[in-house]
C-alpha cells in the first residue's frame, strides 16, 4: 500500500544547523508540514546576526534594526496559520529616517513617505525633481511586483529560469543591466539627491556601482512602502518565531555547535556536534554561513562550493559597530539617522576595490528610544551605529579603537552631538573579527554575498548540495538574498525546493 505524502512526512525528522532568521522560519514551516524538527544553535542565544544585546538596563539589536516590506512578514505568518499582530507591535516611522549631509556646508533632511512632505524635500535639492521621481518610483513599483510575482519566491536551476522572456522583454524597459549609479543619473542631477536614492544598496551588501539597476525595487519598498519598527526592537522578531516553534513542537538546542556533517553512501545522515555526539536526521538544512558549512563542515568530495569558490566572489561589506548607551536626550536625532560620504566613490572604492579603513565613511546611527523608550534606562539614550568597512581586513586592537574614536568625533560633528563622547557611559566595539567568531561569517562579512549581477537569482549559490542528497541551505547565502524578509522568503523557497514544489510566487497553504 502506498503511504500517502502526509504518512510519509510524519516518519521524517530534520536538522537545523543555525537558529538565524532563516533557520528559525524553516523550522516553523517545516514542524508546521509534520517534520519532527530539531533546531541547532552555537550561541546560547537564536538570532543569528538577528540578536540581541542587553547591559546595564540598555538593549541593542545587534544587527538588522530596518523593518521592511511588512507584507512578507504578514503572508509567512498567515502561511502558519499566525496573525502577526498577536506577535508584534507594529510602528509606522515618520520620518522614516534622517540624513545628514556635508557638501560644503553642513545640513540635513528628514524622509517622509508623506508625498506632500516627500516633495518638498525633492524639490528642495533640485527643481521638477519630484515628478522625476514619481516616474522613477512608478518603474520601481512595476519592477518591484514583477519580481515578487515572478522571481523572488522560485527556485532556479538554470540562467534560463531568470533570464526568461519577462526579464528580456523587461530589461530594455527598465534597464535592468545597468548599474544603479547609471540608472539614477538619468533621473537626477544633484549629487546628494543621487546619493539619497543609493543608498539603499547597503541593505543589499552592494554598492551603487556594482549593483545592477533590477535592484531599484529598493526604492519602492523605501519611499512607497516606508519602515517600521516591533516595539522592544527587532529582537521580538526572533522571539516570536521560537514561540511559534516551540507551539508546532520544535526541539531548540542552544550552546550546541555542529562540527561536521555525516555523509553515507551520497546522503546526508545527520550530524556530529562539538561535544563528539552523533544525532542521525532523514535530511539537514544549513543556515549556518554557508562558505563555512561548506568548507569545513563537509569533507572535500561533498563540497558543492569549495574554498577556491569563495574566493572569487564579491563579498557585501564587514561593519565596524558601536553599541553606545549615551547619558542625557539626543535631540539631533531621529529613529534612524544616516551620513553620507562627501566622496561617495571613493567611500565604495575604500570598500569594495582598494580595502582600507574609509577615511571619509558613510555610517548609520539608530537611535530607537525615540518611540520606544524601555530600550534604554530614564533619562539616557542607546545608539547603535554602523559604519560598512571592507570584509577581510587584518588590524589591531589600537587601530580598532582609534578608528571607533574617529567615528564618535565625526558623530558629534556631522549630526551637531555636543558633547557625544564624554556622555558615553557605555560602549562595545564589534567588528571584523567578531563577526568571524560569532556567526563564522566568511572574512568577517556582516551580510554575506553581495548582489552583483552574476550573484543574483540562478547565479547565486543553490539551495541544495548538488554532492549530497538530502542537505539543503537556507538565508542570506542564497536565494533571494540579503535582508530580514529575504531570508525569510528564503524558507519558503526552500521549503518549495524540498517537496519539489514547482509553482512560481508565494504558498498558499502548507
Amino acid at each position: 500500500m502506498e503511504l500517502s505524502n502526509k504518512e510519509f512526512i510524519l516518519s521524517k525528522k530534520v536538522i537545523i544547523v543555525g537558529g538565524g532568521i532563516g533557520g528559525l522560519s524553516m523550522s516553523c514551516l517545516l514542524a508546521k508540514k509534520g517534520y519532527e524538527v530539531a533546531l541547532y544553535e552555537k550561541e546560547e542565544r537564536l538570532g543569528g546576526r538577528c540578536n540581541l544585546l542587553e547591559e546595564k538596563g540598555y538593549s541593542f539589536d545587534m544587527g538588522p534594526s530596518w523593518y521592511l516590506i511588512p507584507e512578507v512578514f504578514e503572508h509567512f505568518f498567515k502561511l502558519i496559520d499566525e496573525k502577526i499582530e498577536d506577535h508584534l507591535d507594529l510602528v509606522k516611522l515618520e520620518p522614516s529616517y534622517r540624513v545628514f549631509f556635508d557638501s560644503g556646508k553642513k545640513y540635513n533632511k528628514d524622509i517622509f513617505t508623506n508625498r506632500e512632505k516627500l516633495k518638498e524635500v525633492f524639490e528642495s535639492f533640485e527643481p521638477n525633481s519630484f515628478a522625476k521621481l514619481e516616474d522613477y518610483l512608478a518603474k520601481a513599483e512595476e519592477q518591484y511586483g514583477i519580481a515578487m510575482e515572478e522571481f523572488v519566491y522560485r527556485n532556479y536551476d538554470s540562467l534560463f529560469d531568470f533570464l526568461n522572456y519577462k526579464v528580456i522583454k523587461s530589461a530594455k524597459k527598465f534597464s535592468l543591466f545597468k548599474s544603479m549609479d547609471e540608472y539614477i543619473k538619468k533621473f537626477f542631477k544633484n549629487r546628494d539627491l543621487q546619493k539619497l536614492l543609493e543608498y539603499q544598496l547597503v541593505f543589499l551588501g552592494g554598492s551603487p556601482y556594482n549593483t545592477p539597476a533590477l535592484y531599484k525595487i529598493m526604492s519602492h519598498v523605501d519611499f512607497n512602502q516606508g519602515v517600521y519598527y516591533p516595539m522592544g526592537g527587532i529582537y521580538k522578531l526572533v522571539e516570536a518565531l521560537e514561540r511559534i516553534g516551540r507551539k508546532l513542537g520544535v526541539s531548540y538546542y542552544n550552546g550546541l555547535a555542529v562540527e561536521e556533517i555525516i555523509v553515507e553512501s551520497g546522503y546526508a545522515q545527520g550530524v556530529r556536534l562539538e561535544n563528539g555526539h552523533f544525532i542521525r536526521a532523514d535530511e539537514v538544512v544549513c543556515n549556518a554561513d554557508m562558505a563555512h558549512v561548506e568548507t569545513t563542515m563537509l569533507k572535500k568530495k561533498y563540497q558543492t562550493y569549495p574554498q577556491k569558490y569563495w574566493d572569487k566572489k564579491v563579498l557585501a561589506p564587514s561593519g565596524l559597530i558601536l553599541y553606545l548607551g549615551v547619558d542625557g536626550e539626543i535631540p539631533e536625532l531621529t529613529h534612524h539617522n544616516l551620513y553620507f560620504s562627501f566622496d561617495w566613490e571613493k567611500n565604495f572604492e575604500q570598500i569594495f576595490k582598494k580595502p582600507i579603513w574609509p577615511m571619509d565613511p558613510s555610517f548609520y546611527v539608530c537611535n530607537p528610544n525615540k518611540i520606544d523608550p524601555k530600550m534604554a534606562p530614564e533619562g539616557k539614550e542607546n545608539l547603535f551605529v554602523f559604519v560598512p568597512i571592507a570584509a577581510g581586513m587584518i588590524y589591531s586592537k589600537g587601530q580598532l579603537k582609534g578608528y571607533a574614536e574617529k567615528i564618535i568625533k565625526m558623530i558629534e560633528s556631522t549630526m551637531g552631538i555636543k558633547d557625544l563622547a564624554k556622555r558615553i557611559e557605555y560602549q562595545e566595539i564589534f567588528c571584523i573579527e567578531d563577526f568571524k567568531k560569532k556567526y563564522n561569517s566568511y572574512k568577517g562579512t556582516a551580510l554575506g554575498l553581495a548582489h552583483t549581477l552574476w550573484q543574483s537569482a540562478s547565479m547565486r549559490p543553490n539551495n541544495f548540495s548538488k554532492k549530497v542528497k538530502n542537505l539543503f541551505y537556507v538565508g542570506a547565502n542564497t536565494n533571494p538574498g540579503i535582508g530580514l524578509p529575504m531570508c525569510m522568503i528564503s524558507a519558503e523557497v526552500t521549503y518549495k525546493r524540498m517537496f519539489g514544489i514547482k509553482e512560481i510566487g508565494n504558498l498558499k497553504e502548507i
